[in-house]
Parts: C-alpha cells; structure tokens; sequence
C-alpha cells in the first residue's frame, strides 16, 4: 500500500476537522475545488502560490457533491462548519445553496473565512449574510499594504472595498470578525487609520494574528488543514516574518482602548 505525499492528496470537498484558535474545532468546506483560485495571492497563504487568480463567480464544486460528502461525517464534536478551503469561497456562485444545504442537513453553526473582495456584489452580500458567522480579512488600511501582503489580482479601490465590508454589516445579523495578519509593525498613522474604519464596520470582535506557519514553495491540498507540527510541515516550504506576541498585545490593547471592540490575538497559527 501507498502512503500518499502532501501533494499527491486526493481532493474531497469536505475536510478536517481543524483547530481555529477563533472558532475552535472546525469541520472543513471546500467549495473552490482541487486548483486553488482566489481574487488574492497573500504573501502569506498557507495554499501556497494560488494558481488561478479571479475574481469571477461560478459553480466550482457543485452543491450536492458537498452535501452529499458532509452527509458522511459524524459532527456532534463540532463547534462550527467553516467555508474555506482552496481559495476565496465567495466566488463560489452557489455559496448561498451551500449554505442553506448545511444548515438544514446539519443544524450546525457556519462560518464563510472570506478576503471580501466580492462583497460589493449585493447577490454575494445577500448570499454570505446567510451565514451564521463570517470573518472578513484586512490586513492593511493602505494601498502599500495591501499590494505587499494580499498582492489583488486587479487594482483594487481600497475605500471601495472598505466601504462594501461596511455595507455588508449593516444587513449581517450575525457575528462579524475583521482578521488581520501582522507582518511588521504598523506606522501611528496606519493604526489610526485602520481604528477609524473599525469604529465605522463595528465588527463583533477583531482578530489579530502573525503568520509563524511556514508557506508552502507550490501548491498544497493539505494546507487546508493543521499539522502535527506546524514548524515542520510535510512539505517544502520558506518560513515567513512574523512580529512578537507584545506587539500584537499592544495594538490589541490600542484597538479595544480606542473602539471599545474586543480584540483577540493569536500567534503562532494562520487559521
């Protein structure tokens, strides 16, 4: 019999469970499909070097194939059925019936992981806010960060984007998170800036994070999920900069200071 490697993986649309310092034990939803495809190529990404880079909707993984796959698993251990996996999942056009599909075949809690690149779409907002929780990505407040970290397939109007979270808020009833990934310190002026829209999306809580989980050099399937031992993963990888945990806890601290949002911080995991 034949182990198979990292890379030789076969894909299933339904993975995990995975542990989320945010959201706790996870069960996986992949509706991006084996090719990871995302309207963001993160310096950081744990997928590797994203291979398609859209930000065209369509049907990727049909929605049955993924009930039909989630059917399979026992879920009475599982805090949360999360929308995530091989890309941005918003670009999924039928997110809204696989949503819909999870909810009645499993009662569970779900959770949409997104980089809301999409969110000025008002099918996708409409179709996301069908979530229980989302957790939106905004690693910067600046053109200059956004190109060095999230590196947009197109050239994206960052108040544009800003503005389209805060629309999406106003009709969420759920739980909102804003996750941002610290590389390096920011500048006085991006930290008020980015408090400033804080304040303006009021999101239920801010996720702060460092990537210490090294990203792989092409391609990996399993990148969607933990490993045993995430300074050594079972495949080639470069290791990425990362800040320390006391300056995470002083932005933190800055932020729920300054916004009265609670803030949560985590290093040491990209999910």
């Amino acid at each position: 019999m034949t182990t198979a490697t990292p890379s030789s993986l076969t894909f299933t649309p339904v993975y995990g469970p995975v542990w989320s310092w945010r959201y706790g034990k996870s069960l996986g939803i992949d509706p991006i499909g084996e090719i990871s495809t995302c309207s963001f190529n993160c310096v950081y990404c744990q997928l590797g070097e994203i291979e398609v880079k859209t930000q065209q909707r369509q049907i990727y993984v049909p929605t049955d194939q993924i009930l039909q796959a989630l059917a399979k698993f026992a879920l009475w251990n599982i805090d949360v059925i999360t929308l995530s996996g091989s890309g941005e999942p918003t670009l999924a056009a039928n997110l809204g019936e696989i949503l819909i599909g999870i909810k009645t075949l499993t009662q569970r809690p779900t959770l949409v992981l997104t980089n809301g690149t999409t969110l000025g779409d008002p099918q996708v907002r409409e179709q996301l806010a069908l979530a229980d929780k989302v957790s939106v990505k905004l690693d910067g407040v600046s053109k200059v960060q956004l190109q060095r970290i999230n590196r947009p397939v197109t050239n994206l109007n960052l108040t544009e984007l800003l503005s389209s979270i805060q629309e999406f808020r106003r009709l969420f009833p759920g739980e909102l998170g804003l996750q941002t990934m610290i590389l390096s310190p920011w500048s006085s002026s991006d930290r008020q800036e980015y408090q400033r829209w804080v304040k303006a999306i009021a999101p239920t809580e801010i996720q702060l994070n460092t990537p210490t989980r090294p990203k792989p050099l092409k391609r990996e399937l399993a990148g969607r999920e933990n490993h045993p031992s995430p300074e050594n993963p079972p495949y080639q990888a470069q290791k990425l900069k990362s800040v320390s945990t006391s300056v995470l806890q002083d932005f933190a601290e800055e932020i729920q200071q300054q916004t009265g949002i609670p803030v949560r911080y985590a290093p040491g995991s990209n999910l």
